[in-house]
């Protein structure tokens, strides 16, 4: 099975996807580029990087930038298999809690490789959140299984 290990081949087109984005992020205040790409369950990876304001709340991380334009592909709820987070940080970059409380609607033990010039470590979401607060906690059972409504 992919993405069970750090070493796993599966991973680097979502090393190469996540480093490229890296590459496009608007981070003129911290200076701190961050990249992430995500495998969805349909085969597509889709890359994200970090959006920086002036007004700091209101900046985007890297993660939540490819959750978001996964949503905007179709992506559904479960629809996540891995997540890849790239900086050039001395120490590796887990994501914040906000882009974890993001990712725990799509996947609660979403396989994440953390990915810097020097090191590399895999992660499980259930781990880096758990007793993660979802649709289930506050959703009638037969909507609690999937919490995303689409339109047809």
């Amino acid at each position: 099975m992919a993405f069970q290990n750090p070493d796993d081949p599966a991973w680097q087109p979502l090393v190469d996807a996540a480093w490229e984005a890296r590459s496009r992020a608007h981070a003129p205040y911290s200076g701190f580029l961050v990249g992430a790409a995500l495998r969805t369950t349909t085969g597509e990876t889709v890359a994200g990087c970090n959006v920086e304001n002036a007004a700091y709340p209101m900046c985007t991380c890297a993660e939540r930038t490819a959750i978001c334009a996964a949503v905007a592909r179709g992506l559904k709820d479960g629809g996540l298999m891995a997540l890849v987070v790239v900086t050039e940080a001395d120490t590796l970059t887990p994501p914040c809690g906000a882009c974890r409380q993001v990712m725990a609607e799509f996947a609660e033990d979403l396989p994440i490789l953390l990915v810097n010039r020097s090191s590399r470590a895999l992660h499980r979401l259930k781990t880096l959140l758990p007793e993660a607060f979802t649709g289930r906690n506050f959703l009638p059972p037969a909507r609690a299984e999937s919490p995303i409504q689409h339109d047809s």
